[in-house]
């Protein structure tokens, strides 16, 4: 072998070690979904939005990449924003309201050919300091690239699942509107 050779072996092999100790690659997911329409039949009740956590399942496991960043708090926003827009309740915010919404969400990973991102959404919805009058289950997947090389590649999807989630789960509420609408 030459010695050209062995230097760029040597190198790569020291960028490898190197790389997680430098932090690796981290994928921070911002979303911010629209609602495709305006609620017909708004619930004239002001809404608290809770989200107590947001597990990631997979995505620290998978090939290529370290770590990837979605926060409870990004989420939260996110759904108030949605239901601002989309005027399902009077008001809607994180600090006060008569109805709570408590959000668990979980986001799994899974690699075949293409990676596929699925979002699950379970979510308590009643007066506040009270138990819920209603749950709602929904789940929503996308489907990613072959090669995650950047954030984009888990944006893209996570930010399809969770809209697809939300206008699910908003026209589940709307349909229910007389069991909060007093």
């Amino acid at each position: 072998m030459t010695s050209r050779l062995i230097e760029f072996f040597v190198g790569v092999v020291l960028l490898s070690i190197s790389i997680p100790f430098l932090g690796g690659c981290v994928h921070k997911i911002h979303v911010a979904p629209t609602p495709p329409t305006v609620s017909q039949t708004p619930i004239p009740q002001s809404l608290r939005v809770e989200v107590p956590f947001l597990a990631l399942e997979g995505a620290d496991h998978m090939p290529g990449i370290a770590l990837l960043e979605w926060s409870a708090k990004d989420l939260r926003a996110a759904i108030i924003d949605y239901f601002q827009q989309r005027r399902t309740f009077a008001s809607v915010s994180d600090e006060q309201g008569k109805l709570t919404l408590t959000m668990k969400a979980w986001l799994r990973m899974q690699s075949s050919r293409e990676y596929r991102y699925i979002l699950r959404l379970e979510s308590d919805l009643g007066p506040t300091a009270k138990p819920p009058v209603k749950t709602y289950k929904v789940e929503k997947d996308a489907v990613g690239s072959q090669v995650r090389w950047v954030t984009a590649s888990d944006q893209d999807p996570i930010a399809e699942a969770v809209q697809a989630a939300l206008d699910d789960l908003s026209s589940q509420i709307e349909e229910d509107t007389t069991l909060y609408g007093k």
